[in-house]
């Protein structure tokens, strides 16, 4: 069987470590490291009052800031005021990403409307859509619609990291965004800034949680000067959590998975105009698997019934990125060069519990799926812009990537691109009116090969391409409060070979085409004259041709990719409001109908008409937040006490689990609280997730004769934590 043979070139997979060594920070450690804040809180209190006065200006005495704060961003890799853009752009600060919780990309993208995250119940694998756009199932590695840039260097979504470990800001592009970032961001991008070190200051955080289900993270931050010139920073973070499903063999969760994660960064400003900025960083997950369970009709999940009482132990996730970034300010423009280098190594073993085996194959055995990877990547950025404030906006640059990767069973892929591209925002006299226009060329050489043992022999395909994005709109300033604008947006994903592990043609070197959208969005951003009201809304059209999907053949267990058409239009609202007293409101939704748009494509388990919804795509979804800061008497000792609390409720529509419309998910609502008390320094907070104890689901997936499967999201979950600046 092809899963023997897989297991057995494992055993020779020398290249792939266990993951047994690792030693994480055990529950206990993390409930002393909070009881150890708690307890600490009042003598605490009294220390670095002028730095804690700093430091929680970003977020527990927002009673004291009635208006809402400017927010900038680098979606077009230039420093701009958001209301400015041409486009959405969704913005997460880094006390949004700590109040709500958002410890993963994964969890940031889950509470965005109009983004939808195909996980199969592991990241590394993450099929990402935004507005509808994106494949309907990964046919490889490179196979994306959303690229991830963190600090200017381009990374996959299963390949970020740190995720938001000490991040600055995180900005949603939506939309094509073809233009500035290149290759793989048709449905829209994803731009992650994290903080870089600061000049002459010493500076940190400690954090501590521990929660339900073994729950537990400790994060710690240290900023150092290094003369009056240079300055060092390092960030570290280690979770960990029980799987809220069990092994019904051992009664016990079928895994305990971990993640550890660093990120060091080291500043050098030889002069005011000119800084040199060195990061690394490193993520090292385990225990994790990309789970199929059995799925009832109701939307229950039935336990896996696995003979190992450890089958995970040995799954592991590496990660590595590297980035140099040199940028000089010159009178009238700004040369940034922004040159990266990417490693990331896996290796899981997934299971199919007995549960779902004697359904499915009729066989009393579970069932391993054994999966393993390796990749390297380089990519050199080199660009000229205008500087923030500038009348007139322009960025021309040149872009080089090089990605090597290979399968643990046999096959590799190599990719070369390289790129031109521009994009300005013109200002038409007097009248509010400005222009914007953009343009990319690429060439990419793509070359595969395969060494499988069945068929006998090596397959191997190499193609060429070369495309053109870009980007067209017009603003109207209509006041100095409001604007309005209208872009089309062209974008194109290469062509390739399915990297799937188990696919039809795998060894023969069966190729997919490119696709090509064209997005057309009209839109409105609004701040009140008193800064208490940000308002965005737009509408949008996506045609897509030659979109991906993988169709499922039971018999074989085999997948191959088949190229569809799609259309999906829409609207969207964005809304942030100082309601004074303490309490802000913001919420954004998404109305989004999403539509198969070829002729009919029959598949093993059933047919894909014109009309279909497409999977994992709500017609609904939204989110609703309300923040409450004030301050309070003094008691227990603290001095000028300050309370923060923050309630975030995400709704997600009834959407169809594949292309074949074969059974629906349900509709959901995720409720969260986090209610925190700050005094100088420190804080301590209560959390507790998916108030309503919500068994959503994930994914799901059709299996053909009836059966269901797919993965349900984890209950509801509380804890505390305390976190003590420095």
């Amino acid at each position: 069987m092809k899963q023997a043979a897989l297991l057995s070139r494992a055993l020779r997979f020398s290249s792939f470590s266990s993951f047994s060594s690792f030693s994480p920070l055990s529950p206990v450690s993390a409930a002393c490291l909070v009881l150890a804040a708690l307890t600490a809180l009042p003598a605490l209190a009294q220390q670095n009052e002028a730095q804690a006065r700093e430091a929680r200006a970003r977020g527990a005495k927002g009673d004291e800031a009635p208006t809402l704060p400017a927010v900038t961003v680098q979606a077009r890799q230039v420093r701009e005021k958001v209301q400015e853009l041409p486009f959405t752009v969704n913005v997460l600060d880094e006390a949004q990403l700590e109040e709500r919780r958002l410890t993963s990309l994964e969890d940031v993208l889950r509470g965005t409307p109009g983004v939808e995250v195909n996980s199969w119940g592991g990241v590394e694998n993450a099929n990402v859509r935004i507005r509808g756009v994106g494949s309907l199932y990964q046919g490889s590695s490179d196979d994306n619609s959303v690229i991830v840039n963190i600090d200017g260097a381009p990374v996959s979504v299963g390949n970020v990291g740190p995720g938001t470990l000490d991040v600055e800001q995180v900005e949603v592009l939506k939309g094509p965004q073809g233009t500035l970032f290149g290759r793989n961001s048709t449905a829209g991008a994803i731009n992650i800034r994290t903080r870089k070190p600061q000049l002459g200051r010493w500076e940190g955080s400690a954090r501590g949680e521990a929660g339900s289900s073994r729950q537990h993270l400790a994060e710690g931050v240290l900023n150092a000067p290094l003369g009056q010139q240079a300055a060092a920073r390092l960030a570290l973070r280690h979770s960990g959590q029980d799987y809220w499903y069990r092994n019904t063999l051992t009664g016990r969760p079928v895994s305990r998975p971990r993640d550890e994660a660093l990120r060091a960064s080291l500043l050098w400003q030889p002069q005011a105009a000119t800084e040199v900025l060195l990061r690394a960083s490193h993520h090292e997950s385990g225990r994790y698997q990309n789970a199929l369970r059995l799925r009832h009709g109701t939307g229950r999940y039935s336990d896996q019934e696995l003979t190992s009482a450890h089958p995970l132990d040995g799954n592991f996730t590496r990660t590595g990125l590297y980035t140099l970034q040199v940028q000089h300010d010159f009178s009238g423009a700004q040369l940034t060069s922004v040159t990266s280098h990417e490693r990331n190594k896996g290796f899981n073993i997934n299971m199919t519990g007995r549960e779902m085996m004697r359904l499915y194959m009729g066989v009393d055995m579970d069932m391993p799926q054994v999966l393993g990877y390796k990749g390297d990547s380089w990519n050199q950025d080199l660009r000229l812009s205008s500087r923030l404030g500038s009348r007139v906006f322009w960025v021309a640059g040149a872009n080089a990537l090089r990605r090597d990767s290979r399968n643990l069973d046999g096959r590799s892929f190599s990719v070369d691109a390289d790129a031109l591209y521009g994009e300005t925002t013109w200002p038409v006299g007097a009248s509010g009116l400005s222009l914007t226009a953009g343009l990319r060329h690429t060439r990419e050489r793509k070359h595969y090969q395969s060494t499988q043992s069945t068929p006998a022999g090596v397959a191997s395909g190499s193609v060429r391409e070369r495309y053109t994005t870009g980007r067209a709109g017009l603003g109207w300033a209509l006041s100095p409060q409001t604007r309005v604008y209208l872009t089309w947006a062209r974008g194109h994903k290469s062509g390739g070979f399915s990297g799937s592990d188990f696919s039809d043609g795998a060894g023969d070197g069966s190729y997919y085409r490119p696709g090509r959208v064209d997005s057309v969005e009209a839109g409105l951003k609004h701040e009140s004259a008193d800064g208490r009201l940000r308002l965005d809304a737009a509408l949008f059209h996506n045609r897509i041709k030659d979109d991906r999907m993988a169709a499922f053949n039971p018999a074989t267990r085999l997948t191959r990719m088949v190229n569809v058409d799609t259309r999906s239009q829409g609207l969207e609202a964005q809304a942030h409001w100082r309601l004074g007293a303490g309490l802000t409101a913001s919420g954004g939704l998404t109305w989004l109908r999403a539509r198969i748009a070829s002729g009919d494509v029959t598949t093993p388990i059933g047919v894909v008409r014109n009309g279909y919804r497409l999977p994992d795509v709500p017609r609904l979804s939204a989110l609703l937040g309300l923040q409450w800061q004030r301050q309070l008497t003094a008691f227990w000792g603290l001095r000028s006490p300050a309370l923060n609390a923050r309630l975030t409720l995400r709704h997600v529509g009834r959407r169809a689990a594949n292309v074949e419309n074969s059974f629906d998910l349900g509709s959901y609502r995720k409720l969260d609280l986090r209610v925190g008390v700050s005094s100088g320094a420190v804080e301590v907070y209560l959390w507790a997730d998916n108030l309503l104890n919500a068994r959503y689901d994930l994914y799901g997936y059709y299996m053909g004769g009836g059966l269901q499967g797919g993965m349900s999201a984890r209950g509801r979950s509380a804890g505390v934590g305390a976190v003590y600046f420095f």
